[in-house]
């Protein structure tokens, strides 16, 4: 039977949302909606899950200790969504964070939350300006090095296995294995469409072969 202590733990509400939008602006929006969708194809498979905008919860008990990231990898968890995530019960901290920062949250971007995930643990701490209004680099990069951040010169996501540029306001990113480009879901889509219509061609050919020659062996 649980102690008066261990009742209260457990009846602690931990919201799923604060009724905050999701993003600032547009671009910031489709900023998010592009990476997130981008990752989680990447790692289809893998043990990891990729969460967008989701309440990140650091302490049991706590329920106003969160965060909320922009885009956050977990490694080594179920794959799939959560309505929020709970470090004490999944047991692992996110991999890498990202963070589309703008004018209005870039004292808390660069301050707080990177102290925070810092002292978390969290391996990489990506910032990205889709505005260009503040950063010096649009796209800025943090490793961690024993308990502190030092600067990713490269854009290299060595935990991800790959290379981060800017494509018009969106993260574009190549594998660093093979150099292939993740593609964007609109050129996912497109790639799709061709594939289909090349199908279609492909067994209108095979139709006008049986019509003259009869059936394949």
């Amino acid at each position: 039977m649980p102690t008066t202590l261990q009742a209260k733990v457990i009846d602690i509400e931990y919201p799923s949302s604060d009724g905050e939008p999701l993003a600032e602006t547009y671009d910031h929006f489709y900023a998010i909606a592009i990476l997130l969708e981008m990752l989680r194809q990447y790692l289809t498979g893998r043990q990891a899950t990729v969460l967008g905008n989701q309440f990140l919860y650091y302490a049991q008990g706590f329920p106003r200790m969160r965060v909320a990231p922009d885009v956050m990898v977990i490694f080594d968890v179920a794959a799939g969504g959560r309505d929020n995530y709970k470090i004490w019960e999944e047991g692992q901290v996110p991999t890498v964070i990202f963070e589309i920062t703008s004018k209005s949250t870039q004292i808390t971007d660069i301050g707080f939350k990177r102290d925070l995930y810092a002292q978390m643990g969290v391996q990489e701490y990506w910032l990205f300006d889709p505005k260009n209004e503040w950063l010096e680099q649009q796209l800025q990069g943090y490793r961690l090095k024993g308990e502190e951040y030092e600067p990713i010169n490269d854009r290299q996501s060595l935990v991800l296995g790959l290379q981060l540029s800017i494509e018009d306001k969106k993260i574009a990113l190549h594998r660093l294995d093979n150099g292939e480009k993740l593609p964007f879901p609109s050129e996912l889509a497109e790639q799709v469409a061709q594939e289909r219509q090349a199908k279609q061609e492909l067994e209108v050919l095979l139709q006008r072969y049986r019509d003259r020659y009869g059936d394949l062996e």
